[in-house]
């Protein structure tokens, strides 16, 4: 049986910015609402309330984000999935961040009521 789990929309809207590796992060990326950064060897990617990103930085916006209401066990399997599976059987393209104590789903704003329709038949719970 897959996992059934609580989640907690976000309030606002988020853009998911790209930068390049080697640029500092900077202050705009950090303040109120989910964060996310993260730097690899080819970007810095930054999630973040899309107010505060300036329009002249690549970004993809209208996103909204749930939080899953955990917290999980490293050795717990099949959290992730059971959310993101009803979404893209169904055609919704999703972003996942996880963080030590719990993982973040955004959906595109217009696939919004979909997302909350799909993922309350698959069993999961909205707050």
């Amino acid at each position: 049986m897959a996992a059934r789990i609580r989640l907690k929309q976000l309030p606002g809207l988020y853009a998911i910015s790209r930068l390049e590796a080697g640029e500092t992060i900077p202050d705009w990326a950090d303040g109120a609402g989910f964060v996310s950064i993260t730097r690899t060897q080819d970007e810095l990617s930054i999630v973040c309330l899309q107010e505060r990103v300036p329009a002249a930085v690549r970004q993809d916006k209208d996103w909204v984000a749930f939080k899953f209401e955990g917290p999980f066990a490293f050795g717990e399997t099949g959290i992730v999935l059971s959310v993101v599976r009803p979404l893209s059987e169904n055609g919704l393209g999703v972003f996942v961040v996880s963080t030590f104590d719990g993982d973040h789903l955004l959906v595109k704003a217009a696939d919004g009521g979909a997302a909350i329709r799909l993922l309350g038949e698959a069993g999961h719970r909205l707050l």
